[in-house]
């Protein structure tokens, strides 16, 4: 998208800092050269020259730790707006006023008169028409996976009225330590991003759903026998401390030695397995 207007596209990325007072999410933008490369990353700043945050006004901080901004005309005024999530799982939108600049103070997004909320946290928002009524939808990934859907009933060039989410994509199987390799998989885990468009030229806007996952393999010289035995012997032995440590609310030092228990037992799946922290991008065809 071309955010200041200059004729060149730009990138636009979440992200968060701490500042002088505490944690923020921040929005970063790589605005486009005549030569199709891109100037260094600038934090995006609001009209009145501070950086654009969502505040908290009361709200865990989680509400300001931003994740996509999207770039959109979201009130129908022929500029470019921002539509942002959070960590919380909500949305906001800063209002743009042309050529780049958009007003410090976002509005939250709502669904009838409460804020639109996926299910799960890490709201993920792609801006389209996706039942292709002439308005804009919002899609969304989640942090417990699946792909989410609320539908605009406003109609074109208004400010958007949605309903809640609904379902796209259930939410696929929660892996936790478990072992697991590529071709078991089929399809997205968690931490699930999503974009829509025609990618089979059919006029139909089909997803683009990317995850996060671990795959877990047997260290090198066990057999899938032995591996199996040391899991199931270190998973009861993590599962134990995981409960320990809960259940140590006011002692400082009984604490303090279980989370070290806690870490010795974690750290201890080295021994016997290959930990490959990735990730997939499945594509789903629209019938």
């Amino acid at each position: 998208m071309d955010i200041d207007g200059d004729g060149h596209r730009d990138i636009l990325s979440g992200s968060y800092s701490r500042t002088e007072k505490a944690m923020a999410g921040l929005f970063q933008v790589l605005y486009g050269k005549p030569n199709r490369t891109f100037r260094i990353a600038e934090v995006l700043t609001g009209t009145d020259g501070e950086p654009l945050i969502i505040p908290l006004n009361g709200q865990p901080r989680t509400e300001n730790i931003c994740t996509r901004p999207f770039a959109v005309d979201w009130n129908g005024d022929r500029h470019l707006d921002l539509v942002v999530g959070n960590f919380s799982g909500t949305f906001y939108w800063f209002r743009g006023e042309g050529k780049g600049k958009f007003a410090p103070i976002p509005e939250p997004i709502k669904a009838a008169t409460q804020p639109l909320r996926i299910e799960g946290h890490h709201s993920d928002p792609f801006v389209v028409d996706w039942d292709r009524d002439g308005d804009l939808d919002v899609l969304s990934g989640s942090a417990d996976g699946g792909v989410q859907w609320a539908e605009n009933i406003a109609g074109k060039r208004k400010l958007p009225k949605l309903r809640p989410f609904q379902v796209l994509i259930k939410p696929g199987r929660r892996i936790e330590h478990a072992p697991i390799n590529e071709n078991e998989l089929t399809g997205p885990t968690t931490s699930t991003r999503v974009w829509g468009d025609d990618v089979n030229g059919d006029g139909k806007l089909d997803l683009l759903v990317g995850d996060s996952v671990t795959l877990v393999t047997p260290a090198k010289g066990l057999s899938a026998e032995e591996f199996k035995k040391k899991f199931m012997a270190w998973q009861k032995a993590f599962t134990a401390a995981s409960k320990e440590l809960s259940s140590q609310t006011s002692d400082q030092a009984q604490r303090t030695k279980a989370k070290e228990e806690y870490r010795k037992i974690y750290d201890q799946r080295a021994e016997f397995m290959n930990e490959d922290r990735t990730g997939f991008v499945w594509l789903y065809l629209q019938k």
